[in-house]
């Protein structure tokens, strides 16, 4: 499973990138404004850090400004990934920017019907939303399952890229049912290496080998 990193924030990205623990940035419009930064500025410094997929999303409604803006990002560097929205125009900008070469995020997916018409359209990346399906009291996991299934069938290519990921459960579950890439902040990234008895087991050999008085240097 691959692992993206949702954030705007440089340092996390160089952290969890020395670690290999990344392979690729999505970014959204108000983790950008939460940066305080100039978009393109960051967008392009992240692009340097990882070469990775990272997405840029686009900010119009209509097909033919997101085309436009889409195009404008790819110039940034070769590893953009466009994001439009799961709309009709965010379908038509997808067609065509992927019938241009360029990689496309189809994001706010919430059914496995936009699903299969954003595999449709050619979109690289599919981005469903765990958490606020969640938040409704409806099953997130559910709809990658469903989209892994629906994928197979029929050999689409496009990567199942499980987002608004809540917390380190949501990640295992993810790789059990078969998302190709899940993005979470920094912070669920990180809550992956916790546990209870790791932390007691440390604490007790720490506790006998300061019985020893023995150092290592």
């Amino acid at each position: 499973m691959k692992f993206f990193v949702d954030t705007a924030e440089i340092d996390e990205i160089k952290d969890l990138a020395s670690l290999n623990m990344i392979d690729g940035v999505t970014t959204n419009p108000s983790l950008i404004a939460k940066s305080g930064r100039d978009f393109k500025e960051v967008i392009a410094e992240i692009c340097k850090v990882t070469d990775g997929p990272v997405s840029a999303e686009t900010v119009a409604l209509d097909a033919e400004t997101m085309i436009k803006e889409g195009r404008e990002l790819a110039k940034i560097a070769d590893n953009i990934a466009v994001k439009v929205p799961l709309t009709w125009d965010g379908l038509r900008a997808c067609k065509v920017l992927t019938d241009e070469g360029r990689m496309v995020n189809v994001t706010l997916c919430f059914s496995a019907n936009q699903a299969l018409l954003a595999a449709k359209a050619g979109a690289t990346f599919i981005s469903p939303f765990i958490g606020r399906l969640d938040d409704l009291n409806l099953d997130g996991l559910e709809l990658i399952q469903d989209i892994r299934t629906i994928y197979d069938n029929y050999g689409f290519e496009t990567q199942i890229l499980a987002a608004s990921i809540r917390n380190a459960n949501h990640i295992s579950d993810c790789a059990k049912i078969g998302a190709d890439v899940v993005t979470a902040p920094a912070k669920v990234l990180q809550a992956m290496v916790k546990h209870a008895l790791t932390d007691k087991g440390l604490e007790a050999f720490l506790e006998d080998w300061k019985k020893t008085g023995q150092t290592i240097l």
